[in-house]
């Protein structure tokens, strides 16, 4: 006689082992199809961009660490004399030609600002958004040139690190990562981002730190991870980052803190105040960049940012020639 099959109870730690073994992993099914679509968009938009205007700039700009030799080939009229291999053709007597390849094995790595600040404003893209469509543009530009790309989202503290990679694949995961990003932290601390990265990136690399720029940054913090790295300042903005607009008694809430304020912006001293501050974070700021060599990019919300991007590769290939 056959007895009848009874299941373990639930509590039983085996029979629970093999409900995990057999339940179906977490993967891009649990990612709202909103954002897919979104990731989708801003790849056709970057690879146009990368297609048209930025593939030969950014191979310009960022150069391999040297040349290696790739291979000896027979000379045929027309090269260049200096490129023959005198010793090879004393042994063999035949005129060859050695021929070099750039060695590029650079690391392009994105620190990006994740805060609740980010994602606040008053236009209908966030800085967010534009953060991760220029930063899918200048990816793909350097994936397409060989080089690895990784990524490390921070607000109050380090939130989530991608190790560099290469292929199409890892990019639209980096643009994935920036749009699905859920810091625990509202804040923002650079520093502690770039302590991490000086801990976790042992060799050099490109780093484009991205945020507004609108909170402190350490200049110890600062200038260890610009001794190691070359860091290019990515600046996010909207226009009401910068000055508040003439709309009478409004309540304004910090997106980090939560806390409310009312403020007259129908008072010309209340604009030209915040306006002040924030010209003197600035001022502050681009000094201490300037002095420690970081180039920025000064991006807008509502604003092409083609132009900023052209001139920064246009500016940076005069001092690389």
């Amino acid at each position: 006689m056959k007895l009848p099959f009874r299941r373990r109870p639930p509590t039983d730690p085996r029979w629970e082992r093999l409900q995990k073994r057999r339940a179906p992993a977490a993967g891009p099914a649990s990612i709202p199809p909103e954002l897919l679509d979104r990731v989708r968009a801003i790849e056709i938009k970057a690879r146009r961009l990368v297609n048209s205007l930025f593939l030969g700039e950014y191979h310009a700009v960022f150069r391999g660490r040297g040349i290696e030799f790739d291979e000896l080939r027979p000379y045929v009229p027309g090269d260049d004399v200096r490129s023959l291999d005198w010793k090879a053709y004393a042994r063999t007597g035949q005129a060859s030609i050695r021929r070099y390849r750039e060695d590029r094995d650079l690391t392009v790595l994105f620190v990006v600002d994740v805060s609740a600040s980010q994602r606040a404003g008053a236009l209908p893209q966030s800085k967010a958004d534009l953060a991760a469509e220029v930063c899918a543009v200048l990816a793909l530009a350097a994936i397409r040139n060989k080089d690895r790309v990784g990524l490390l989202l921070f607000a109050s503290k380090p939130e989530r690190y991608v190790r560099p990679s290469g292929g199409a694949t890892h990019v639209l995961r980096v643009v994935r990562e920036m749009l699905w990003a859920r810091p625990e932290t509202t804040g923002t601390d650079i520093g502690a981002a770039l302590e991490y990265l000086t801990g976790v990136q042992k060799r050099r690399a490109t780093v484009f730190l991205v945020s507004d720029f609108l909170a402190g940054i350490d200049p110890r913090q600062l200038r260890a991870a610009a001794r190691r790295h070359d860091i290019i300042a990515l600046r996010t903005r909207e226009p009401i980052d910068e000055r508040l607009p003439d709309a009478g008694l409004i309540t304004l809430r910090d997106s980090e803190t939560g806390q409310p304020i009312e403020v007259d912006t129908a008072s010309r001293a209340v604009r030209d105040a915040y306006a002040h501050r924030v010209a003197e974070l600035d001022d502050e700021r681009r000094r201490l960049f300037g002095a420690i060599g970081i180039d920025e990019i000064p991006l807008m919300v509502g604003v092409d940012y083609v132009p900023a991007l052209l001139q920064f590769f246009r500016r940076r290939s005069v001092g690389v020639a």
